[in-house]
């Protein structure tokens, strides 16, 4: 297996903090993201293996083995193991007398398949991870969306209804497995775009419509623009600044419940005339002799 240098592959040091491999690989991802580079078959393998290599630096454990066992990280529990149970055996201290943790990559070949012996020894594939933006519109149906990981375009149903940052698996999507083992998975991180009209929280919409003082003392309609259409608002005579009323189903479908939906939450906000004529004024100088 040829060494893949992560490090490298990020453009960072052996030392760098988490917050670096964060930064580096966001930097990167952008950069090197299949939907900008569609027809870039260099750029996709990159971008594949930049989230591979932010897959095991972000992870602590993950990183500690690769930093101490190289390429064949993968297989460090095993390996450990195996060290574990021959160290009983006879003969042992000089068959392998001098071995040390950094060659492990030859120790492995003398368990695992040197010689020309191919081991019977099955691993799993390695997991990958993999983020999917979204707005908040497309997560108010469920819809097919085709992307690409590791070279392959994966086809999956985006649920109505996801939330930011949670995490689907789909089986068999990882690395292949070592001596016929089982692949690896791939995990998919759903991050949902903020709105900047509508806020959720859970499967509710909150936003916020703002009336003129007219409208707000003698009632009337306004249309809020929604994100499947336009809605008319009534607004009732003598409304109060910061009345709230709900709209019943118009919030977030509820995830994996076909026919349900959170509401949405309208708060009317009353916008005082400015810059009044001098007959606007004597009005409402009128309106306040009345109080």
């Amino acid at each position: 297996m040829e060494f893949i240098d992560y490090y490298k592959i990020l453009g960072i040091e052996k030392n760098a903090t988490a917050d670096d491999i964060k930064k580096a690989y966001r930097k990167l991802a952008r950069k090197l993201h299949p939907d900008l580079n569609p027809n870039d078959k260099e750029a996709n393998k990159k971008f594949q293996q930049v989230n591979e290599a932010n897959e095991v630096l972000s992870d602590p454990e993950k990183r500690k083995k690769y930093d101490q066992y190289g390429k064949d990280w993968q297989h460090a529990e095993q390996f450990e193991q195996q060290k574990s149970q021959r160290a009983n055996q006879p003969g042992y201290d000089q068959q392998f007398q001098g071995d040390t943790d950094n060659d492990f990559s030859s120790f492995f070949e003398s368990m695992f398949g040197a010689s020309g012996r191919s081991s019977q020894t099955k691993f799993r594939g390695q997991d990958y991870n993999a983020e999917l933006k979204l707005s908040l519109a497309d997560i108010l149906t469920s819809h097919p969306q085709t992307f690409t990981i590791n070279g392959k375009n994966i086809r999956i149903t985006i649920p109505a209804g996801v939330e930011n940052g949670q995490v689907i698996r789909l089986k068999g999507y990882g690395a292949p497995g070592v001596n016929n083992g089982p692949t690896g998975d791939l995990y998919i991180t759903f991050t949902v775009a903020a709105h900047p009209v509508f806020k959720r929280l859970a499967n509710d919409l909150y936003t916020t419509v703002t009336i003129d003082l007219y409208t707000a003392l003698l009632g009337g309609e306004t249309i809020l623009e929604t994100l499947t259409g336009k809605v008319k608002l009534k607004v009732n005579p003598e409304t109060q600044n910061g009345t709230k009323i709900k709209l019943k189903g118009k919030g977030v479908p509820v995830y994996k419940k076909e026919g349900e939906s959170g509401d949405l939450y309208v708060t009317y906000e009353i916008k005082l005339p400015t810059q009044l004529t001098e007959k606007q004024k004597e009005l409402f100088t009128e309106l306040s002799k009345l109080q």
